[in-house]
């Protein structure tokens, strides 16, 4: 249902180096890139990202509660965006580990504008009592 998401910015270059650090790790570039708008992704592929300065010429806010979650394959994988996202001013809201017995594991931080984000994947639960 998803096509793309769009997170506000009012430094593009700067979005635009973590974000491209950010889509290497899931095999994709940009796909549009203007003055004021850069989409990451595949024509015809999973949902892509995008950052743009606001068509409203007002300053890009974050929104409370709004949160891109990023899926990755594995537990390194996650930890490698997790990596690259603090290497390209990304801030830390809760380091790579398991986030209850359900086989979920994530990586929480925001970019360098405060938009939050996760990577996360699915693993198998680990069986206790056996």
């Amino acid at each position: 249902m998803i096509g793309y998401v769009t997170l506000g910015t009012n430094d593009l270059p700067r979005a635009a180096a973590f974000y491209d650090a950010l889509a290497a790790h899931f095999g994709v570039g940009r796909m549009m890139d203007t003055e004021a708008f850069i989409a990451w992704g595949e024509w015809g592929g999973a949902p892509g990202i995008a950052a743009t300065l606001p068509f409203d010429g007002q300053p890009a806010t974050v929104g409370n509660g709004v949160m891109v979650a990023l899926e990755v394959k594995s537990p390194e994988q996650v930890h490698a965006v997790y990596d690259t996202a603090m290497a390209h001013g990304g801030s830390d809201e809760g380091a790579p580990g398991p986030r209850g017995e359900d086989g979920f594991y994530a990586a929480y931080f925001r970019d360098p504008d405060g938009n939050k984000l996760n990577a996360f994947c699915m693993v198998a639960p680990e069986k206790t009592g056996e």
